[in-house]
């Protein structure tokens, strides 16, 4: 299986990768772990290695290499008897630089996205707060326009390399009442006056640094925003299946990792006169959890095959960080008990395997989170766009990076639709639906089409009046909804639809338009 994924230049990197961690980080894990912090001057060697842009342009510093050279990356790291340090560089290359890269500007590319490749600049993604974890559409963080920067207040909280970092790619609400329109991401220096962190103490992951950020007051730059104000829960949602990815690709490795070490215990603890490798109820577990570990990984590679390709699969890396991390659970657990009394101690290194592993099935999305995007897909035919391309892969069958079909200005036969003809198009629907019981307005990028269901039957006009919910789509991406070109979930979550005021009037649109 391996040798079907990864080529000859692919193998000689995961020798090179090892011999750098056999020297540069095995022989100081305990140490490390003892002191809750790896040292910053190790990341450097890290970026000289150009283990740190291995899917980045040339230009920033990056190696412009292909996804299987950072499936060799996670999978190597994640086999250094430590989940902190797994993590470090995990979150440092494939969740917070992706977005210094896909959404920033040049200026923030040179000053940030440069550093963090080089290991100059150690990157956080901040995310979650202490009232909202996986319900990103509920976080509190505020950041106010104020002439050329903003002012942000509020907390994060659980936010690798908070505390040691130095750059915060940041979720802050920039309008209170847009609701996920009001979301965008803003690149913050962890060393900004009003800036302030707590390390968390944690039950695993003992050498990396967990943090409780507050702002208080910070003044950020108005170009430190990333792409576009109100975007940044789209792209998160574009962000987090490469996030998912490679959790699965660190746990499956840290599966195969604590079976390999509980195997060379078993080789040589005896009891009853022979080494416990003979006794066959442990024989068999063995040969269930190594049969797992690689149906497990056999789909993870399938995961990262249509990643590599530039396809968005959003259930197929649910599925994949779902399965991954509680088989790394499950495993760790089991290995641990080979070990007897002596795996409870902390000089074998199982035990910290088994802590490690289990925030697994928590970062990142729990497997709650997980079951229910999977089930929304399959049972509710939920679909997904992507917000953009993600470094490391290429475009596939003529489709860019797994984007849902790119509409057009044509319809099928090659003429450009007028507003009036979808007027006249929204005014057919209307009349043939119930009344929406709201007031609705479609802003067709300046004109305007109002509808109006507060009566017995809906009323449509070109006015241009406040309604209870009004909904922003280029006539283009309109006509392409109109003619089942383009699905309006997949429009709402890709950003080509932006709604301001009552979510479930929106909602009563996409089934006027069904």
């Amino acid at each position: 299986m391996t040798s079907y994924y990864f080529n000859e230049e692919h193998e000689t990197f995961r020798e090179s990768l090892r011999a750098f961690l056999d020297r540069e980080v095995l022989p100081h894990i305990d140490e490390w772990e003892e002191q809750g912090r790896i040292p910053k001057d190790l990341w450097p060697k890290f970026g000289e290695m150009g283990y740190l842009g291995l899917n980045y342009p040339e230009k920033y510093g990056g190696m412009e290499a292909d996804f299987w050279y950072s499936v060799v990356f996670l999978e190597e790291i994640a086999k250094c008897y430590s989940g902190g340090f797994t993590i470090t560089p995990s979150v440092q290359q494939y969740m917070a630089s992706p977005y210094l890269l896909k959404h920033g500007s040049e200026a923030i590319k040179q000053k940030y996205l440069t550093k963090a490749i080089s290991g100059e600049y150690l990157c956080s993604i901040a995310i979650t707060e202490p009232g909202a974890g996986s319900d990103v559409a509920n976080i509190q963080t505020r950041a106010e326009r104020r002439g050329d920067h903003y002012v942000v207040n509020g907390a994060k909280t659980f936010i690798t390399n908070g505390v040691y970092g130095d750059v915060l790619v940041t979720v802050v609400k920039t309008d209170p009442e847009a609701g996920i329109n009001g979301i965008s991401l803003l690149v913050i220096d962890r060393r900004a006056e009003g800036v302030s962190a707590r390390k968390l103490k944690k039950l695993g992951w003992h050498a990396s640094d967990t943090a409780e950020i507050n702002f208080d007051e910070v003044k950020v730059p108005a170009e430190n925003l990333l792409g576009e104000e109100g975007q940044g829960f789209f792209y998160l949602m574009g962000g987090l299946q490469l996030e998912r990815l490679a959790g699965a690709i660190s746990a499956v490795a840290a599966c195969e990792h604590a079976l390999a070490y509980a195997l060379q215990y078993m080789s040589e603890r005896e009891a009853f006169g022979r080494p416990i490798n003979k006794f066959q109820v442990l024989r068999h577990r063995v040969a269930q959890m190594a049969a797992e570990i690689e149906s497990t990984r056999a789909f993870v590679y399938h995961c990262c095959r249509l990643h590599a390709d530039g396809q968005y699969a959003v259930k197929e890396c649910s599925m994949a960080k779902l399965l991954a991390t509680e088989l790394s659970d499950k495993v760790t657990y089991q290995c641990l008990q080979f070990f007897g009394g002596y795996g409870y101690m902390e000089e074998y290194k199982i035990a910290r395997m088994f802590r490690d592993s289990r925030i697994g099935t928590i970062g990142g999305g729990t497997s709650e989170i997980m079951r229910e995007i999977i089930a929304k897909m399959i049972i509710d035919d939920k679909a997904y766009s992507s917000a953009g391309p993600l470094p490391g892969t290429r475009p596939t069958n003529g489709k860019a990076n797994g984007q849902a079909k790119s509409s057009t200005s044509q319809t099928k036969n090659g003429n450009i639709q007028s507003v009036e003809t979808i007027f006249q198009a929204i005014q057919e629907r209307a009349n043939n639906s119930s009344a929406l019981g709201h007031t609705l307005k479609v802003d067709l990028g300046g004109e305007q089409i109002y509808l109006d269901g507060t009566g017995s039957e809906n009323t449509v006009s070109r006015e241009d009046k406040d309604a209870d919910c009004t909904v922003s789509v280029s006539p283009e991406d309109f006509e392409s909804i109109l003619s089942g070109d383009l699905n309006p979930m997949n429009a709402f979550m890709s950003g080509k639809i932006k709604v301001q005021g009552d979510m479930g009037v929106a909602m009563k649109l996409q089934g006027l338009l069904g």
